[in-house]
């Protein structure tokens, strides 16, 4: 199995700009977006650890598209760090920022993006080492009105915007210095998984995909 080194992982997600944000209702629900996003060259995905199917699911993605970065999502504890990178996870999303978890996914060499939205909590990742942080739920905590003011601090801060993030304000977070790419969950919400909706959801994907190529 194919695993990239957290500096590796951080251009690959600079590069691709969007991760799609999922919770995944089966197995199969996994093996078939990851299908569509290859299809769509957004080889990238991130599983959040809300349902009990997202380790296997990863565990049978990383199987079968070797090629797909998949983060794992909403990780509140170690338990779930080691299961989530046994399974073949590269990245660790958290949606809070938790010193012992940062400094636990540190330890295994595990790029760890833990969930920011204050300046003090910004502060504490920067002096644990990190360079990249999430922001979340980013358009209810000031949206990208909130990240140029952060940014105008933390100068050598990245961030990755997710809550609230859909296709119309997508643009705007992008055109941001100090965003390397955003979190969409609106790409394949729970329902549309659940109701095997693949082609509306390869359409939503086309939609995001075509508008970053324009922009970039």
């Amino acid at each position: 199995m194919n695993v990239r080194n957290p500096r590796d992982i951080e251009a690959m997600l600079e590069r691709l700009k969007l991760v799609p944000v999922v919770s995944l209702p089966s197995v199969q629900a996994g093996l078939e977006l990851a299908e569509i996003l290859i299809d769509h060259n957004l080889p990238v995905i991130e599983v959040t650890f809300r349902t009990p199917y997202a380790a296997d699911a990863i565990s049978a993605m990383k199987e079968k598209f070797n090629e797909l970065l998949i983060l794992a999502g909403t990780v509140l504890a170690k338990d779930q760090v080691d299961i989530a990178s046994d399974a073949g996870a590269e990245c660790i999303v958290i949606p809070g920022f938790h010193a012992g978890l940062v400094d636990y996914c540190q330890a295994k060499n595990l790029m760890v993006c833990p969930g920011t939205v204050t300046p003090s909590e910004v502060l504490q990742c920067y002096h644990m080492g990190l360079k990249t942080v999430k922001f979340f739920p980013a358009e209810v905590s000031g949206g990208a009105a909130m990240l140029k003011a952060m940014a105008a601090v933390f100068t050598d801060m990245k961030f990755m915007p997710t809550g609230g993030i859909n296709l119309n304000n997508l643009r705007e977070y992008l055109s941001l210095d100090s965003v390397f790419c955003c979190g969409g969950s609106w790409l394949a919400p729970e329902d549309m998984l659940q109701q095997e909706k693949w082609d509306a959801i390869a359409q939503r994907i086309g939609l995001a995909t075509k508008q970053i190529d324009q922009q970039l």
